[in-house]
């Protein structure tokens, strides 16, 4: 029986084949000779069996010329979501990875984030990244960029442009004794805040949203995290920032904020853990940081790269899903060398192997269940499963048509193969050669389509 919504709205494409997608219930679920029909305002409209397209078509008013048929070694899967990833460092990514976390920042991280003054270099740098996570089968990502509140606005302007849903955040911090020029005053902060948040909310773009972002809370007084909690709470936005990601770290907030119970409690108390907020890291959280981050709807984002690359530490991603905690996954260029949400993938596997090398009692995670991290997960963290992260009818199109078998790709088939085996296969050892389409919210993002001048 065909899952369908008959709204008013005309059906501008229907696929049939193979679909692989996570549900609540199950880690991956299989389609296939599935059709899928997507209507103009870009949202699934009936999801089917290849037997029943004679009744769809009568139904929807499509004709079957219409229908494109995919391969046998191809399947269409949700897009990635990337819910950490520094846009503004991607300049550099790939390189840098020879220090621990805090002296990263200050020898490479600061000196290039100041650069983004300059808009025509922020323009360079946000059209490339947001063009190569796009490619990569990115359709979401959750963006920190700089203290500077135009080149903020403008890698919203790229992220739209280009059709990518992204959550754009102005950094926020008025503490910096390393770098003392890459820093704002606490009012500067603020009132450049609120203006960064009414402009990209003026702009009406569809599926661009501003986040509210203080960097961390070793980079913020107690004031600003305060202001900046009153600013998302009055705006009903998301928020986000970085948690327990190195000993050092959390030793050092500890002593700027010894009235806080935890590094938790520091961004607890200044109203900043919501049910929109999404926190990168938290290696080194306690179960009763997990039990307060699931009372309140706060959710992590588990950035396996960036942790081993930095010698940071190792998240155990099953504790934190035990606790019943929203958990994604995210690249943190440039900590994480990789804009790929592959390898994300492949390093959230890793780090959960590590965990079992160390201690044989603990419960590996399956290719299967980093596969819905890396998509469902994804969305349900950012509170936008009502709108992306797997088919379901009424939700938008956030799609990748995957051809396993690609022409100079990476991946040789010597069989053909079942759908679960490519998809594991695609997980494993495709790129982006193998991701033949993206599409988001309905629009074919890749290949590209240069925007207007």
């Amino acid at each position: 029986m065909a899952d369908t919504d008959r709204s008013a709205c005309a059906i501008s494409r229907v696929y049939r084949g193979t679909f692989i997608h996570s549900t609540h219930k199950s880690a991956v679920q299989i389609l296939e000779d599935a059709l899928l029909g997507v209507n103009t305002e870009g949202k699934i409209a009936f999801i089917g069996k290849g037997e029943e397209l004679h009744k769809l078509t009568q139904t929807f008013g499509f004709s079957p010329a219409e229908v494109t048929q995919l391969t046998q070694n191809e399947f269409f899967m949700p897009g990635m979501v990337d819910t950490h990833i520094h846009a503004s460092q991607y300049s550099y990514a790939g390189t840098a990875l020879d220090l621990p976390l805090l002296q990263w920042l200050n020898t490479y991280t600061f000196p290039v984030e100041s650069r983004f003054k300059d808009l025509e270099f922020a323009n360079k740098i946000y059209t490339q990244i947001v063009k190569r996570t796009l490619r990569n089968g990115t359709t979401t990502a959750c963006y920190f960029a700089t203290i500077h509140t135009d080149a903020s606005l403008l890698l919203g302007q790229i992220a739209n442009d280009f059709g990518q849903r992204a959550l754009v955040g102005k950094v926020c911090m008025d503490r910096n004794n390393a770098v003392k020029h890459y820093k704002e005053a606490l009012q500067e902060s603020q009132e450049e805040t609120c203006r960064f948040i009414a402009e990209l909310l003026h702009k009406k773009y569809p599926l661009v949203k501003p986040v509210v972002t203080p960097r961390f809370a070793l980079s913020c007084t107690g004031a600003l995290l305060r202001q900046l909690g009153a600013i998302a709470k009055n705006n009903n936005l998301h928020i986000q920032s970085h948690i327990s990601e190195t000993v050092e770290e959390v030793k050092l907030v500890k002593e700027l904020f010894p009235e806080s119970d935890s590094y938790t409690d520091v961004y607890h108390k200044h109203n900043l853990l919501t049910e929109k907020t999404l926190m990168a890291h938290g290696c080194y959280l306690s179960d009763e940081e997990l039990d307060l981050f699931r009372e309140t709807g706060a959710s992590l984002s588990h950035c396996p790269g960036s942790n081993f690359s930095l010698c940071s530490g190792v998240l155990n991603v099953r504790n934190v899903l035990n606790h019943k905690v929203k958990l994604g996954l995210g690249t943190d260029v440039a900590g994480g060398y990789s804009a790929s949400m592959l390898d994300a993938v492949r390093r959230t596997l890793d780090a959960s192997k590590v965990l079992t090398i160390q201690d044989p009692e603990h419960d590996t995670l399956s290719f299967e269940e980093v596969f819905r991290l890396a998509t469902l997960g994804g969305s349900q963290a950012l509170s936008l499963e009502d709108q992306t992260g797997n088919f379901e009818v009424g939700k938008d199109f956030d799609a990748l048509r995957v051809n396993v078998a690609a022409p100079g790709g990476p991946i040789d088939l010597i069989q053909f193969e079942e759908p679960k085996i490519m998809l594991e296969k695609f997980l494993n050892l495709g790129d982006d050669r193998n991701i033949v389409e993206v599409f988001v919210a309905g629009r074919k993002v890749v290949p590209f389509t240069e925007p207007a001048e």
